[in-house]
């Protein structure tokens, strides 16, 4: 199968292309395809001949979003929809990537496929409407939630912990509750639901759940160095959005894809990238 793959550059977009072995990735980055535009979206798949497209691009920048909804809604609503139009006008699937933020974080536990959407952010809202037009205009999709993405690229918390290691002591939030997901877990996953044709919305996240503060422990315990992890309420650390305080992810979906614990990521994620040096 040829697959046209949208956000390259992002770190979804270089693990597919790194962990698919049974599929032809064509890769195309924002600079190179930007999904607002329906025109460029019909373009680049009828040129590349694809199969299927993987919408790895996204607006991720969740506090901006507060005072940048049309951003926000552009790259997670209207490029989404026109990627839905013009997948479906080929009659070939897609494949499309959307967050826990949809949930307020209110329900104590979990939240499967089948629990009510309510986000309570500018960011959570344009990911939900975004699933909207995929459903309203594609019935051949995968609608896939991930959650607290890390990767050895780009900008994500992991990273950041790493590269303030050696300050000594952090400050880490220690009341939000999520699904630390390695990149690369995620990545493997998409190759295997693709290859099921089962069509739905699907939650795909390292199993497990932490706070931020838990995470932070973890990687540093992993990455060998010593770092004194503070908590603090989210009171004590204000953003421009709100974030849902437990919003991890579980899944009542068939058929069922597993991924490794949000610890083994951790694992993994410290063998690759390594302690900074000091």
């Amino acid at each position: 199968m040829r697959i046209l793959l949208t956000g390259a550059g992002g770190q979804l977009g270089q693990a597919a292309q790194r962990v698919f072995t049974r599929h032809e990735i064509v890769a195309r980055s924002h600079a190179e395809l930007d999904a607002s535009d329906l025109v460029a979206v019909r373009e680049a798949i009828e040129s590349t001949r694809a199969d299927c497209v993987l919408n790895a691009a996204g607006y991720t920048a969740v506090d901006a979003a507060e005072s940048d909804a049309e951003g926000a809604f552009a790259g997670n609503a209207i490029a989404p929809r026109h990627l839905a139009i013009a997948t479906a006008e080929r009659g070939i699937p897609l494949v499309h990537l959307s967050s826990d933020y949809v949930f307020d974080g209110r329900a104590g536990r979990p939240y499967h496929e089948y629990d009510a959407t309510n986000p309570v952010s500018v960011y959570g809202q344009s990911k939900l409407a975004g699933e909207l037009e995929v459903r309203t205009f594609n019935p051949r999709h995968w609608i896939v939630r991930s959650a607290w993405l890390y990767s050895p690229a780009g900008k994500n918390f992991a990273l950041t912990m790493r590269g303030l290691a050696s300050r000594g002591e952090v400050r880490v939030v220690a009341d939000q509750f999520g699904s630390p997901t390695w990149v690369p877990h995620l990545a493997a996953a998409l190759e295997q639901l693709i290859d099921t044709a089962a069509y739905g919305t699907y939650h795909l996240v390292n199993a497990g759940v932490a706070s931020w503060y838990e995470l932070a422990r973890a990687i540093f315990r992993e990455l060998g160095v010593k770092v004194n992890v503070r908590p603090i309420p989210t009171s004590a650390y204000p953003t421009a959005a709100t974030r849902p305080l437990f919003s991890a992810l579980a899944s009542v979906q068939q058929p069922r894809i597993t991924l490794p614990t949000w610890e083994e990521g951790v694992k993994e994620f410290a063998a690759v990238v390594g302690a900074t040096p000091r």
